[in-house]
């Protein structure tokens, strides 16, 4: 994995002196959001993700900022609509990222414009709250086999939540048109969620969208290895075996990947790892600043520890309840 050496960097977002308006940021949405494929055993839940890093940006800026992740793996919209909505709004954020419908659209006879209508109510509930949106376009699935024949649905779900968007005031951080990611290179060995160089690429794209300047540089994944037809197939297979088939059995026995996994950051929290990191690399030389940068990471630190092990106790005593009553 290296830095592009081909793609320019130039910051194309204004240069300004302010910082960005934003102090309480809630993600929702599905694994997308959640971030799978992008393991990090220090960050909550397991995984980093876009979410996560776009979070670390806005956090290193400014002095007060909290950050909430209520997205669960699997979950369709409807139940990102149940489960995620009012708990979302119940946290009084000024700033939402929506990301929903994109395991719906997968589903073989699913309408497109059926999904659109729930994604409607959501975006007119969430903008009624008055926080900056930002909704997503689906990723043009043309490059990959695996999901090439529903790029029609896309196209038309896409349409859709670019009407909603400009019809409620909404941002749209358009993966359709991030064609850096359109390479399976970005992709986790499962073919279907990105892997830790697509989520910082989505995480600079939101960036970009969203007029944030940061220090985030294009990456470019290491070419793949030589591979024989043979191997090639031989791969497939055990992608079958590993992924396809389990999948396949989740949706015949009604079950979800999500299922019994909580949100990672249920309440808005500091961002301590790369808040703390960038505080101190601003610092440089000066070590009181150093010192002080660490200071504040290690209390967010405690505090973060703290609300996990409160929450870990509260589900410990509901599912004490749940099987003395059953």
């Amino acid at each position: 994995m290296t830095n592009h050496p081909d793609v320019p960097t130039p910051d194309p977002t204004p240069t300004t002196t302010e910082p960005h308006p934003w102090r309480r940021y809630v993600a929702i949405g599905d694994s997308f959001t959640e971030g799978i494929g992008d393991p990090e055993p220090g960050s909550p839940g397991g995984h980093r993700g876009w979410a996560d890093r776009v979070a670390e940006v806005l956090a290193a800026q400014v002095d007060d900022f909290a950050y909430a992740n209520l997205a669960v793996r699997g979950k369709l919209i409807g139940q990102i609509v149940a489960d995620q909505l009012e708990p979302a709004i119940a946290l009084h954020p000024d700033l939402i990222t929506f990301s929903a419908g994109g395991n719906d659209v997968i589903r073989p006879g699913s309408d497109p414009d059926a999904v659109a209508e729930q994604f409607e109510d959501a975006v007119v509930r969430l903008s009624a709250t008055g926080a900056t949106l930002v909704v997503f376009t689906g990723i043009d699935t043309n490059f990959t086999p695996v999901f090439r024949g529903i790029r029609g649905k896309v196209a038309i779900f896409n349409e859709h939540i670019r009407a909603i968007a400009a019809a409620n005031d909404c941002i749209v951080a358009d993966q359709w048109g991030l064609k850096t990611v359109q390479d399976m290179r970005f992709f986790d060995d499962d073919r279907l969620h990105y892997n830790s160089l697509g989520h910082h690429e989505v995480a600079r794209m939101v960036l970009r969208t969203l007029h944030v300047p940061n220090d985030l540089q294009p990456m470019q994944p290491d070419p793949l290895p030589a591979m024989t037809w043979r191997a090639a197939r031989a791969n497939d297979l055990v992608w079958a075996r590993e992924h396809l088939v389990p999948w396949a059995l989740r949706r015949l026995r009604h079950q979800s990947s999500g299922d019994h996994i909580r949100p990672k950051r249920p309440e808005p929290l500091p961002v301590v790892a790369a808040a703390a990191e960038a505080a101190a690399a601003a610092a440089g030389a000066d070590p009181e600043a150093a010192a002080a940068a660490g200071a504040r990471a290690a209390a967010a630190e405690a505090q973060a520890r703290a609300a996990d092990a409160a929450s870990e106790r509260i589900a410990s005593d509901e599912e004490g309840t749940g099987a003395s009553s059953s």
